[in-house]
């Protein structure tokens, strides 16, 4: 089938037009942009984050996976949430950028944790990777919408 012919069966707020077919928009029609549920699970997500930082090593549960990969992947994640939440990626990570740096330094005020740099170099590039593509997803969408983004 072709995609004009899917569009019959595609929500209203779910669809764009682009060249005269029609493109599939990714946000779900039941989650808008600035979904309360997406804030309240970004704020959980990153308690989850502070806790996980500040908590004694031996309470930490891990996923099996390098622990950069998994402050990436928690970062990625968080900050995907949010600038989805809040459709300004730079405004967001201009915000978790400083957190993360700064959750990773508190971790020299626990008796058996230390900060390191790599692993807030990690952080860093989660946040920052996830605000850029989030960016580029937002303009790409507002392009073939024909809406200038402010």
């Amino acid at each position: 089938w072709p995609v004009s012919n899917l569009s019959r069966y595609v929500p209203e707020q779910c669809r764009v037009s682009y060249g005269g077919s029609v493109i599939l928009d990714f946000r779900l029609s039941f989650m808008p942009a600035n979904s309360k549920w997406l804030r309240l699970l970004g704020v959980a997500l990153l308690v989850a984050i502070m806790v996980a930082t500040l908590v004694p090593a031996g309470w930490q549960v891990r996923l099996g996976l390098h622990w950069l990969v998994e402050h990436f992947l928690a970062y990625f994640a968080v900050t995907t949430i949010f600038c989805l939440a809040w459709p300004r990626p730079m405004q967001v990570a201009a915000v978790l950028l400083p957190l993360a740096l700064l959750l990773e330094a508190a971790q020299g005020l626990t008796p058996d944790r230390t900060p390191d740099p790599a692993t807030a170099l990690s952080a860093a590039t989660g946040v920052a990777l996830a605000a850029l593509l989030t960016d580029l997803f937002l303009t790409l969408r507002q392009k073939a919408r024909g809406v200038k983004r402010p």
